[in-house]
């Protein structure tokens, strides 16, 4: 692993022991792996490894695609019980089935409506730069959901909504990352260069939330969906199931690498810890407790 940079970002990212956030950002970068980390030059998430705790080995579920993936990263759970196989999937698949003893044709329950419906008074905001990504979650929990224009538009405007509004939790999901894995390879010049790129986006929505000074007050999730091999992903190979997981913030352990297996389908379970909020009993991932200082 490539020598982390220095604390340059330490300061946005207050590191207040047993004590609950009120405001979480999780930030998504489409197709991000380890190895782009550790080989693309990323001074704001090298910079968060060391102000939090991180797993550079974290694992994506069968297949590697997208939805997939995505939809367990915010359900808490895998395919085999939300369904989602592919990205073929669409919301009419399921209006004869029904979950976690919902209505027919109602949703897997996402981290979005566990907030919503525990926390009242929560604002919820979420940005997205892959079109298909704004199905997979509920149309009725979020105070604001937008399908952006590309990867600086999707920057631009959750860090101004960050800035301005602060909400009590945030997903940011950045799409640039898979298209260069795609067109051009991943391993590639290109590939790191979008990375880099990645990691200059995510120091955007930081400097917003510094500037809505609730950074004291905040933890932030980096992960992504799956990584990839030479310009595809989906199958079963560590190149492509790999991704990274990194969090840092209040109440979060500083510069710990962590030894607790992780699947995509914790994060959710750890955001509903990070807020005290109960995880749906169908649900099947489990809370990064390693992280956390308490």
């Amino acid at each position: 692993m490539k020598r982390l940079a220095p604390l340059s970002l330490l300061l946005l990212l207050a590191l207040s022991l047993h004590a609950q956030p009120g405001h979480v950002i999780v930030i998504g970068v489409d197709g991000l792996s380890p190895d782009g980390i550790r080989k693309a030059q990323t001074p704001v998430l090298d910079s968060l490894m060391r102000a939090g705790s991180y797993s550079l080995n974290a694992k994506a579920v069968y297949p590697s695609s997208s939805s997939p993936n995505w939809a367990s990263m915010i359900t808490g759970t895998s395919p085999a019980h939300h369904e989602i196989w592919s990205n073929k999937w669409q919301r009419t698949d399921i209006a004869d089935k029904s979950y976690c003893g919902g209505a027919k044709g109602q949703l897997f329950p996402t981290i979005f409506r566990v907030v919503k419906e525990q926390l009242p008074k929560a604002s919820i905001a979420c940005f997205y730069d892959w079109d298909d990504f704004g199905r997979l979650l509920e149309d009725d929990v979020c105070t604001v959901k937008e399908d952006r224009q590309g990867e600086d538009d999707t920057a631009r405007r959750a860090a101004e909504y960050i800035r301005a509004n602060a909400p009590t939790f945030s997903f940011v999901h950045f799409d640039h990352v898979d298209h260069v894995g795609h067109e051009i390879g991943h391993g590639t010049p290109a590939y790191y260069a979008s990375v880099s790129k990645a990691d200059s986006l995510i120091g955007q929505v930081l400097n917003a939330l510094r500037a809505s000074g609730k950074a004291n007050d905040a933890v932030i999730l980096v992960t992504a969906d799956h990584g990839g091999v030479e310009k595809g992903h989906g199958g079963t190979s560590a190149a492509e199931m790999t991704i990274p997981w990194i969090i840092a913030g209040k109440g979060i352990k500083p510069n710990h690498q962590l030894k607790t297996p992780i699947d995509t389908f914790d994060t959710a379970v750890t955001v509903a810890r990070l807020f005290r909020v109960r995880p749906p009993i169908c649900w099947t991932g489990k809370a990064i407790l390693e992280a956390m200082v308490e």
